[in-house]
């Protein structure tokens, strides 16, 4: 699913409005049912709601919403604020509507004095001030609105975007004056601003309402960011042959683990095996020898020259893909290894993580020796070493990556709550599996294995990205679903490998 812009957003409006030959009432119309038909199926019809509208078209929304819930059999009390010179065209249409057709409803237009209404926990608030056209912050009586309705214990709706929020990026957001929803009602797609974490307290939990929104080619083209789910990947996942064996599927190799750290390693090389891979070695120190034959035997195991630390390993002609930097350690043997395989040339397919990761951000010029497509697979506070900043919010730190992304020709793998996979062509993969039980020791090693597994079978770099990050997250919802957030190890989301497969493929 596509992830479009404000602007976008509004051209997408108009197209629908042109190919069905509809007006934009017709439209606003699709959205209040939408939102109705989900307060019917959960609240009796003596809920006391209170209605708060804008003067534009999110406005025209709430009052839409506010005579189907009549219609409905509710009797909300209904708040238009037309402090500003006009009403806009749609949002004007429906106050007359409502005043026509409800000459008796709870109405109050509010143009210089407003007295609010006592919120309760028992009151549902309903947020129509201002939607995804707001470009700057809330200012005047509207912050002080929005601070009474924070403060008070109701339960709040937003309509399509919390008010004072910006639906793209979050620069120009004032953090004091916008509504804090528990849900919000969006219309078609996901707002950018809903996948960041920032966002969180404001946008609460989130649905999209389908109400038959139809790009054509032209704003199709538009945006490049895209909300990903089981729909987007199922196609990726490649039919195995009847007629192959194990080299059919690829030789990937793990150079991974130090003494005391051999764990990350095993769970890189169970994943990877666990993903579909046909040959898997790991070249670890000598350490691990024995840990690595009884933990995973269906992997190789190549031997480092030291005991304790890897510290050289050749690249040859069998291997197919690379994964490199779970539990390594970034220490002066390990520094040179890793810098010797980048000033020779990785000429396969390569996922960076962990530890080798911090040994690129000790020496950033290594970046430039990054095979074109090498995926980087940073978390939050890994990336700010690699981009030596500290950065503040989600928002900023998906525009970096994106910058560096391009400027180094990689895919950078941006983990979080919502794993952004960023492709140096300006594409943002934003993934929707997965949750808050797999921030977890290990989880990271095991995203490793499976693209490494991925690469390793042939798949494309930037797909193998964005089918790993989704397959590790639904592996995390199924073992999550089967026991709960809090139980989930790495080992469990390995465990759930097959299944994730299953699911995806529906």
């Amino acid at each position: 699913m596509k992830i479009f812009s404000a602007s976008d957003l509004h051209k997408i409006d108009q197209s629908t409005i042109e190919q069905e030959g509809i007006t934009s009432l017709d439209l606003m119309e699709r959205a209040a049912s939408a939102v109705v038909y989900e307060i019917v199926s959960r609240y009796p019809r003596n809920k006391h709601i209170c209605i708060f509208a804008g003067p534009g078209n999110n406005g025209g929304d709430a009052l839409a919403i506010a005579r189907l819930l009549l219609v409905e059999g509710f009797n909300p009390q209904i708040y238009l604020f037309m402090t500003s010179a006009h009403l806009s065209a749609d949002c004007q249409a429906n106050h007359e509507r409502l005043k026509t057709e409800f000459p008796s409803a709870q109405l109050d237009e509010i143009v210089k004095t407003f007295r609010p209404p006592h919120l309760t926990a028992d009151t549902l608030v309903i947020d129509g001030l201002f939607g995804t056209g707001l470009n700057k912050p809330l200012a005047g009586g509207f912050t002080s609105l929005v601070e009474y309705i924070n403060d008070s214990e109701a339960y709040v709706i937003s309509i399509d975007i919390p008010s004072g929020l910006m639906s793209d990026w979050v620069q120009k957001n004032d953090t004091r004056h916008i509504i804090r929803a528990h849900v919000t009602y969006t219309f078609q797609y996901p707002k950018l601003a809903f996948f960041f974490s920032e966002n969180e307290p404001f946008v609460g939990k989130w649905h999209v309402l389908d109400i038959g929104l139809k790009p054509d080619s032209t704003t199709d083209a538009m945006s490049r960011i895209f909300c990903v789910d089981s729909n987007d990947v199922a196609s990726l996942i490649r039919p195995r042959e009847k007629f192959s064996d194990k080299r059919t599927y690829g030789h990937g190799l793990l150079v991974s683990g130090r003494y005391g750290m051999m764990g990350a390693t095993v769970l890189a090389a169970k994943a990877a095996m666990h993903s579909g891979i046909g040959l898997t070695t790991v070249h670890a120190p000598r350490c691990g020898n024995m840990i690595m034959q009884t933990s995973v035997p269906e992997a190789l195991y190549e031997p480092d020259a030291e005991d304790l630390v890897c510290s050289d390993v050749t690249i040859n002609a069998r291997y197919n893909a690379l994964g490199i930097g779970p539990g390594l350690g970034h220490g002066a043997k390990q520094t040179s290894c890793l810098l010797k395989l980048l000033s020779d040339g990785i000429k396969i397919p390569v996922v960076l993580d962990a530890d080798a990761l911090h040994i690129l951000s000790r020496q950033p010029d290594l970046l430039d020796l990054l095979p074109a497509g090498a995926i980087l697979t940073p978390h939050i506070g890994e990336f700010e070493r690699l981009y030596e900043c500290v950065i503040d919010n989600d928002s900023h730190r998906l525009q970096q990556a994106m910058a560096m992304a391009s400027r180094h020709n990689i895919i950078i793998v941006l983990k979080g709550a919502h794993t952004a996979v960023v492709s140096p062509k300006g594409e943002v993969y934003i993934n929707c599996s997965g949750n808050n039980g797999m921030a977890t020791a290990g989880s990271g090693d095991v995203l490793t294995g499976i693209i490494t597994s991925l690469l390793a079978q042939g798949y494309e770099p930037l797909k193998a990205a964005v089918l790993a990050v989704h397959l590790h997250g639904v592996a995390g919802d199924i073992a999550a679903t089967e026991n709960c957030e809090e139980y989930i190890t790495a080992q469990d989301i390995i465990a759930s490998l097959g299944k994730a497969f299953k699911k995806i493929r529906g």
